[in-house]
């Protein structure tokens, strides 16, 4: 598995090849010999050969099954993504936070494209370092550039280890979801595995690492790929980001070894696709200014956040209440912040938390401010109905009440958006109030109508 594994990274990230396998097509074995891949390409010929792509997840794939066994995999890792979502469950623990991260799920399942299957909506993030040593050019969250660590000193663990057991406390087992980076790189900070390891005696759970510098502090890098080996159930991911990266990671790290690590193909000639957010976002409007094309950034892609809970920056100690939106003006790194605190002790981060959940996480609507659709919603009036059409999704709502509720909403959302109300659907300004929306219900509404 280590090396038809390691046979697709090739396929996917390095275009001589993909080239020397397709023109090496009767005998192709020697050319994964000289990449050092123990693997007969033409056991595999569904994963990779136009003629017999056809023939993948289905019946006619059975002389292959090597092939099986790869998508068999592939489903795996799918339905592990899947599991991950459902281990943020906090309907007996914290049942206002459940609630509220239930209506992000739904929300961004309506409103992010192509982006919404891979969001797994963990629930907490920390940052161990301040800015990014990297600088990716398409960086979707523009992470800033490195200003230091946060140092695993005695009062920094004894601060870290607090926050952690009160998020542990707090949450539950949703806890375990967290991860240890955000608008950083890991391996900027040389004491990381020793935070993963508090992490994992505090919870019960290894957090999750993603590094687009695995080469920068090999021996650390290996400390990580250790812990996961005893204590990991999510596989780890590198960000590789140019072909001559692939090769010094391939060089370093043998098939075996990188078996539980996902390498994520952002080079140039990848396939892999880039949110429309953060750098990429600035970088395609720059480029389109001067009527010039970037390659793989596609707004149907709309973000890389993926948390809807709170994300906890150690060295600043600032807590903020975050969620993934598409990227726009407003939010240009593809998620909107909520509510933000400071704390100095574990104490004051247990009050952070609490005061925002009571502040952001209603168990309804509020009563004193109006409702209004999502400016990204197309309205359509019906017979005793209306419908809304998302990026992604088609509802139709019933809507019976004496002044409709479908009409009255999309002229708040106008209203909104700047647009004033005369004419609009037979409504003028006389038959509704001018203040403007202060609040969106997030969350997709239900088929029996607004709440």
């Amino acid at each position: 598995m280590s090396h038809i594994k390691r046979f697709m990274e090739r396929l996917a990230g390095d275009i001589k090849f993909r080239t020397a396998v397709s023109e090496s097509a009767d005998a192709p074995r020697a050319v994964t010999e000289r990449y050092g891949i123990e693997v007969d390409p033409l056991e595999i010929l569904p994963l990779w050969r136009d003629d017999h792509l056809t023939y993948r997840y289905k019946p006619e794939s059975a002389p292959w099954p090597l092939s099986i066994m790869w998508d068999e995999y592939m489903r795996d890792m799918l339905r592990h993504r899947d599991l991950l979502r459902d281990h943020g469950d906090m309907s007996m623990t914290n049942p206002r936070f459940h609630a509220w991260r239930e209506r992000q799920i739904r929300r961004c399942n309506d409103e992010l494209g192509g982006s919404a299957p891979s969001i797994t909506h963990p629930i907490i993030a920390f940052e161990l370092r301040e800015g990014c040593t990297v600088g990716c050019w398409f960086c979707g969250l523009s992470a800033a550039p490195f200003k230091g660590y946060y140092e695993y000193s005695k009062q920094h663990a004894e601060l870290w280890r607090g926050v952690v057991g009160v998020a542990s406390e707090v949450f539950g087992p949703a806890a375990r979801t967290g991860f240890c980076y955000w608008a950083t790189e890991p391996m900027d900070n040389p004491q990381y595995d020793r935070f993963l390891f508090d992490y994992y005696q505090i919870t019960g759970a290894l957090p999750q690492t993603t590094t687009a510098a695995p080469l920068k502090d090999e021996a650390l890098t290996r400390r990580v790929l250790g812990l996961f080996n005893l204590y990991g159930t999510t596989m780890n991911r590198f960000s590789v980001l140019s072909t001559a990266h692939l090769n010094q990671i391939h060089r370093a790290f043998s098939p075996e070894e990188l078996t539980g690590v996902e390498l994520i193909m952002q080079g140039k000639d990848a396939p892999t696709a880039k949110a429309f957010t953060g750098r990429a976002r600035k970088r395609k409007e720059k480029l389109s200014a001067r009527q010039e094309a970037i390659a793989l950034t596609e707004r149907n892609h709309t973000t890389i956040a993926c948390v809807s809970g709170f994300l906890v920056n150690m060295p600043q100690r600032r807590l903020q209440l975050v969620t993934p939106v598409p990227g726009s003006e407003r939010w240009p790194l593809g998620y909107r912040i909520v509510g933000q605190r400071s704390f100095r002790t574990p104490d004051e981060f247990r009050d952070g938390l609490k005061s925002m959940i009571d502040q952001h996480m209603l168990e309804s609507p509020a009563p004193d401010l109006p409702i209004r659709f999502r400016r990204d919603l197309e309205y359509t009036a019906g017979d005793r109905c209306f419908h809304l059409r998302s990026r992604s999704m088609e509802h139709r709502v019933l809507d019976y009440a004496p002044i409709s509720v479908g009409a009255s909403n999309r002229v708040r959302q106008l209203y909104s958006l700047g647009v004033g109300y005369a004419g609009l659907d037979g409504w003028n300004e006389r038959t509704c109030s001018r203040r403007p929306a202060r609040s969106v219900i997030r969350g997709r509404r239900d088929r029996r109508g607004p709440r």
